[in-house]
């Protein structure tokens, strides 16, 4: 009997992360689980929600400010939403009583799998509005790192009427976006700091699978860069 394409990839790439550094510990451990409940999953080192320390289990929803600090990670779920954050980094979310539709990242790397409905991220230089998609977020004072991982996104640097409005299927089209006036504030990046692994982890959370055009691209698990 032939195997499913999909059990055949987590398969194997249960099999990569089992022989290899790429992901803590942690993360192999959540790559083997499926169905979390909402609420962070995982933490290693400091990690605070409303400025108190959380573990397993903490709850996260809308109205909630979630950091990390130095050589910290977390693995949290919001309504369809999973999340992978980093270290030195603070995320701040917003919505209704359950669905957090809107997000702040005032520092720090995210990387996110978003259900159907609506998103819109806020940053120190760039406003991004995403529906359906993977995306990773680097924030920092003078720019933004963003790669849409697949799906649809509208892109607008901050002090500046420029926009971008595009669609991928597999990291494309990774963009650094600045907010400070100049000529070419989105401009085109590398794609960094987050692999084919953790987006399938993240879907894996929330019981979906990325889209088939994703799993179809060819498999990026490449070291991180700086």
């Amino acid at each position: 009997m032939n195997e499913d394409p999909y059990r055949a990839r987590r398969r194997a790439l249960l099999a990569a992360l089992g022989g290899g550094a790429v992901l803590s510990t942690a993360l192999q451990r959540a790559l083997a689980q499926t169905s979390l409940a909402r609420g962070v999953h995982s933490t290693q080192g400091e990690v605070r929600v409303n400025d108190k320390p959380a573990a397993r289990g903490t709850p996260v929803g809308p109205g909630d400010t979630v950091t990390t600090g130095k050589g910290a990670l977390t693995l949290f779920v919001i309504g369809q939403d999973a999340f992978l954050m980093r270290d030195n980094s603070r995320a701040e979310f917003s919505g209704g009583e359950t669905v957090a539709n809107a997000l702040r990242l005032v520092t720090g790397k995210l990387l996110g799998v978003f259900g159907g409905r609506d998103h819109n991220i806020v940053t120190a230089t760039a406003t991004i509005g995403i529906r359906g998609t993977a995306a990773y977020f680097e924030a920092e004072a003078a720019r933004t790192y963003f790669c849409l991982c697949y799906g649809s996104a509208v892109v607008a640097a901050a002090g500046s009427d420029q926009r971008a409005n595009y669609t991928t299927t597999h990291h494309e089209s990774p963009r650094y976006i600045y907010g400070d006036g100049r000529p070419g504030a989105i401009v085109p990046a590398s794609v960094v700091n987050h692999t084919d692994a953790e987006i399938f982890m993240l879907e894996g959370l929330v019981d979906r699978r990325p889209p088939q055009s994703f799993m179809d691209g060819e498999y990026m698990n490449s070291p991180y860069s700086n």
